[in-house]
């Protein structure tokens, strides 16, 4: 179960943490260093970390069960927006006809909010209902034959999709569909959503200084257990693993996207697995990854799928206009250059630069 494709799908492999994460439970003491625990797991199609950094405040058989406690905020998170889960609220939702109200979770109605406020001042560069033409091309759960469809079919299929199709409020929480056909899928925010109320937990259990990630979002708390920034790092669009830049982060959360792992050819052509929502035609830029950084990894998520749509032109101006900070990986012939905005350089240390 999970949402890891459909939509726009995060390639998960261009950002990882430093030091290499671990996959079971685990705490270490180095130097003068503070115990740092480590547990990780499956979710929503891939899978989690958490470093916790002991806290004297807290007592310490709390970390004995926090990972149940863990395991339970994402699995709520996941029978509310997993399209995987037939009983799920996004799956009812999905199913339900048109012009009806359908109830759902604050959490759910939340997330759906702010993605249609993103698609909206993204103009229409993300947008949750795009699957039917992911599927088109070959991009969906049900992969087919990968062909280029015809302008006529694609035509058609964007008339079922649309943020304007689709209504939701918050007070009483609750969405509703214009069209039977419309079709909601969150990958693009749920993931950074999950990421953001395990942050939220543990802050609430009296954490200060935490990482948790989840396939590659993830949202830095406080400080590491050597009093330092949280170390992660940005991989180059590739297969070789080589980190392209290496950033400290306290009290941020990051997100990437990228285009450059799920594609086909035809004639020389590259079509990518991220789809225009605004031609329902693959992006043909030239940006191969965007990383954004933001107080929540909800908007980070959003914001980076959202740009990776734009290309780097119109991406970086979205990003200046806005003070968003974003750190960009474009293609340049067999090789890559780096754009930055001005927000993303304030974070800029070449000490951290591997």
């Amino acid at each position: 179960m999970g949402f890891y494709i459909y939509t726009m799908k995060k390639q998960l492999k261009n950002l990882f943490l430093l030091p290499l994460l671990f996959f079971f439970i685990s705490c270490s003491i180095q130097d003068n260093s503070k115990e740092l625990f480590t547990f990780s797991g499956p979710t929503m199609g891939t899978t989690y970390t958490i470093k916790i950094v002991e806290d004297s405040s807290v007592a310490k058989n709390s970390l004995k069960t926090i990972k149940a406690e863990v395991d339970s905020v994402l699995k709520e998170v996941n029978r509310q927006m997993s399209t995987y889960i037939p009983t799920s609220e996004i799956s009812v939702l999905n199913n339900e006809k048109k012009n009806k109200w359908v109830t759902i979770s604050p959490d759910f109605a939340y997330v759906l909010s702010k993605s249609i406020e993103m698609g909206k001042e993204s103009e229409g560069a993300l947008d949750i209902t795009v699957g039917p033409l992911v599927n088109l091309w070959g991009f969906g759960p049900k992969e087919h034959e990968r062909i280029i469809p015809p302008d006529s079919e694609i035509i058609k299929t964007m008339e079922l999709t649309g943020l304007d199709k689709i209504e939701v409020q918050l007070n009483p929480p609750s969405a509703l569909k214009k069209i039977d056909e419309i079709y909601c899928d969150l990958s693009a925010t749920a993931k950074g959503f999950g990421v953001d109320k395990v942050a939220e937990y543990l802050h609430s259990k009296g954490y200060k200084n935490f990482l948790v990630e989840i396939g590659g979002e993830l949202n830095a708390r406080g400080l590491n257990h050597k009093g330092e920034k949280w170390l992660v790092g940005i991989s180059t669009p590739d297969h070789s693993g080589r980190v392209e830049y290496a950033i400290g982060l306290n009290n941020y959360a990051m997100a990437t996207s990228g285009d450059y792992w799920n594609y086909f050819e035809e004639n020389g052509v590259r079509y990518s697995h991220t789809i225009d929502p605004r031609t329902g035609k693959p992006i043909t830029h030239k940006l191969a990854s965007v990383t954004v950084l933001d107080s929540t990894c909800l908007m980070a998520d959003g914001l980076a799928t959202a740009i990776n749509v734009m290309g780097p032109e119109k991406g970086l101006e979205f990003a200046t206009k806005r003070n968003l900070a974003i750190y960009m990986i474009v293609r340049k012939g067999e090789g890559f250059y780096i754009k930055k905005s001005p927000k993303f350089i304030e974070f800029y240390d070449e000490k951290e630069k591997e």
